[in-house]
């Protein structure tokens, strides 16, 4: 195998660790909807977040090793990468309101820190359980599962296919 080959290689192991630690993260959307629990819906958020900081780190390599392929292969001469880098973004874009936003509105109500917190700033107070019912109700995984499997069905057909 030549060099290409093995960034090629690298890539898809990425996509793999990817897909395994958003799966995660995914799967804990649907029940955290669900939980009425507070210490186990906590538990399920922190995994949540665990698991996503590994697909972030994954998600850099997938990138940076596509990258090095496309110039690699010489595929930046055609459409296809462009389409893949572009719906790439989007499909992340998306997904921050989509997920990520209520998802942090459900750790806020039960007083969990979220991203942004300051060391320096005070505890959160956790909400009431209807504020913290409210923040359940506002998750809809099926539209982000929709969206992340018609985005990876996609993605898989442009580097298979090299369509244009």
């Amino acid at each position: 195998m030549d060099l290409y080959d093995w960034v090629v290689f690298g890539h898809i192991m990425a996509v793999i660790l990817l897909f395994a630690a958003h799966g995660v993260s995914a799967y804990a959307m649907f029940r955290v909807r669900s939980e009425k629990d507070r210490a186990r819906l906590s538990a399920i958020l922190d995994m949540s977040s665990g698991s996503l900081m590994v697909a972030g780190i994954a998600l850099i390599v997938v990138f940076v090793l596509g990258i090095a392929a496309a110039i690699m292969g010489d595929h930046f001469s055609k459409a296809w990468p462009w389409v893949a880098i572009v719906l790439l973004v989007v499909i992340t874009g998306v997904m921050t309101p989509l997920a990520g936003t209520p998802m942090t509105r459900v750790r806020k109500a039960l007083g969990m820190p979220v991203q942004g917190d300051k060391k320096t700033d005070p505890p959160r107070v956790p909400g009431t359980d209807e504020e913290v019912a409210a923040a359940q109700a506002a998750l809809r995984p099926e539209i982000s599962a929709i969206i992340g499997v018609a985005g990876v069905l996609i993605l898989s057909w442009l580097m298979r296919a090299k369509p244009f």
